[in-house]
């Protein structure tokens, strides 16, 4: 039996008494609901082989592999493999991991946002845990909206702001494939409304953000920095403390989030990793690059 266990007041619920393994229509759509209101979704204890968690990802959407192709796994090209010792699939496990790999995702932001057509969902499942550390943090982007000021709400609605993978900070650049460093920027509304919901919610990945559309450098980076004040913060909405057998999933739409990446770098941090789409993504995206040309 389906049992869900708000973990926040704004976000987050624990999912007991499910195999995710065989998980029957009904369960799924009770657990669905769960997903679209509590927006990030936790399910302790879990046992799933590679072609499983993939799988069980399909039920949210069809799956895309993640840009950083040396960290597909081989066999399983939308399986991404966030490992503090494994820099490129290829090459395998590192003697002494990479600095970067253990700072990897350790600020704000929403998966995808430097895709033309962004995630839907991303599902995390633990394998390895570092003795400490390496919690990751979320936070409600519909509560984000409601607590802006309406001035600030005037101001973004309607207003774009460009993404590329890295951000101005070029962070983990050296990872991808030239020609994805060198791909146009992606442009997304700063306010969405959710497809699903109908609420609104602010769009904005402080992590990966270029320029705010239409607007000089100086008044744009006044506005970067506002709303990063309203989107970031210590602790989150709810923070994840992860143990091994942990499956979580959230929705992009109306999150944000970031790995604190405060473990010791001498122990191995391993998860899998899966992005799910909006149905019929691809021409969505073949159009948007279409117009870029």
């Amino acid at each position: 039996m389906v049992e869900v266990r708000p973990l926040g007041t704004k976000i987050g619920a624990e999912v007991g008494g499910v195999d995710l393994g065989a998980l029957g229509d009904a369960e799924f759509a009770r657990i669905y609901d769960a997903f679209l209101e509590h927006i990030v979704l936790v399910f302790p204890d879990q046992e799933l082989g590679m072609e499983g968690f993939l799988d069980h990802g399909r039920r949210y959407g069809p799956l895309r592999p993640h840009i950083v192709r040396k960290s597909r796994h081989p066999q399983f090209p939308e399986l991404m493999m966030l490992d503090s010792k494994i820099e490129d699939t290829k090459v395998g496990v590192q003697a002494k991991p990479a600095a970067n790999l253990v700072k990897r995702g350790a600020v704000w932001h929403t998966d995808t946002s430097y895709d033309y057509v962004t995630a839907k969902a991303t599902q995390l499942y633990s394998q390895l845990i570092p003795s400490r550390g390496g919690d990751t943090l979320f936070a409600n982007a519909y509560a984000v909206y409601d607590a802006l000021p309406q001035r600030l709400k005037q101001r973004i609605e309607g207003r774009k702001a460009a993404y590329k993978y890295g951000g101005r900070l070029k962070r983990e650049v050296q990872l991808l494939e030239e020609e994805d460093r060198i791909r146009p920027p992606a442009v997304h509304p700063l306010v969405r409304i959710h497809p699903e919901t109908g609420r609104k919610a602010v769009y904005f990945n402080p992590g990966q953000v270029m320029e705010i559309a239409g607007l000089d450098a100086a008044e744009g980076d006044a506005l970067i920095d506002e709303l990063k004040g309203y989107m970031e913060s210590p602790d989150g909405d709810y923070r994840h403390k992860w143990r091994v057998g942990d499956l979580v999933i959230w929705d992009n739409r109306c999150t944000i989030h970031a790995a604190t990446g405060d473990y010791p770098p001498s122990e191995r941090r391993s998860l899998w990793r899966a992005t799910m789409m909006e149905r019929g993504w691809e021409s969505a995206d073949a159009a948007a690059r279409a117009a870029l040309r």
